[in-house]
Parts: structure tokens; sequence; C-alpha cells
């Protein structure tokens, strides 16, 4: 089965020096990276997708600034692909389709930020699409709503009940 690992907004502004930072987001971005060494020592394509506002009122992921950027410890090599969405489903609007067709790919395996938000939003439009998902968990956050640690709960158990496999 062609898998391949989609790293989803593990940017500056989600980690606690950004414009909007995440409960468990460095802890979730060293579990991704460990993740990602692992997926590219097998070989499996790598995406990754970076958010951009296109709104100035949003206050994070601003086009051109720091916070926008991939976080260095999942930093892109030149030979993977980057993908630049305006929505939280990184299908919508962007060429992901196109390029896991292209693969051959059969089973995403998806991590990063938020788990209630993107991942969730990308991890159903997979599904729906016909693509295997695996979310890896302990490789996302969530936003700091009234309990994160609830709502990273709830979200992944939801989607594991029926869209994704949890690891």
């Amino acid at each position: 089965m062609k898998e391949v690992l989609i790293l989803i907004d593990i940017q500056n502004d989600y980690f606690p020096y950004g414009r909007f930072p995440l409960a468990g987001m460095r802890s979730a971005a060293s579990n991704a990276a460990k993740l990602l060494k692992r997926r590219r020592d097998e070989g499996t394509p790598v995406i990754h997708i970076r958010h951009i506002s296109e709104s100035p009122d949003a206050g994070f992921f601003l086009p051109d600034t720091r916070g926008s950027e991939i976080h260095d410890s999942v930093r892109p090599l030149e030979s993977e692909t980057v993908l630049i969405k305006h929505t939280p489903n990184s299908f919508a609007g962007t060429d992901l389709l196109e390029i896991l067709r292209g693969l051959g790919a059969e089973e995403l395996h998806l991590a990063g930020a938020m788990t209630n938000m993107c991942v969730d939003s990308t991890a159903r439009a997979a599904f729906d699409l016909g693509f295997k998902v695996v979310v890896h968990g302990k490789a996302c956050a969530a936003r700091p709503l009234f309990g994160t640690k609830l709502i990273h709960r709830l979200f992944l158990a939801n989607l594991g009940s029926a869209f994704a496999r949890i690891v």
C-alpha cells in the first residue's frame, strides 16, 4: 500500500512565542519530527501543508511573516512538496489531490495542527475522496479552548469512529 506523510500547519505562530499558541505544540512537533525522520528514512513521500491567512484581521499566519513559516523541527527538504492553503481543508484550493493521485497514494498519514480544525477537516476530506487515513494523535495539537486535552481526545475519537485509524 502506497503511503504518504502529510504534515499540516506545523508553523511558528502555533508555538509559545507565536501569535496563536496551541497547548502541547512543542510536544506534538517533537513527535512529528520523529515521525518525519522515520518516514524519510523509509522513503515515504512527504507533503508539508502551510496555512497563509488571506485576511489581515486573522492575526496569525500572515503572509511574509516568520510566524507563517514552517517550524524548524520539521523543515521541508528541497525534494519535498510544500502546499499553501487558505482554508482548514488541505485539499480545498490546492493541488493536493492531484499530487496524491500522481504518487499513487492509498493511505495518508496525518500529523500537525489543529486537531480540532485542519487535521480534522483534512482527514474527513481524505476519507471522502477514498483514501485510508491514519492520524498520529501524539503528533497533533489542539486549540486551547475549554479543555484542550478533552477536545483533542474527542476529535481523535470521533475521527477514529469512522474516518481514520488513530495511532
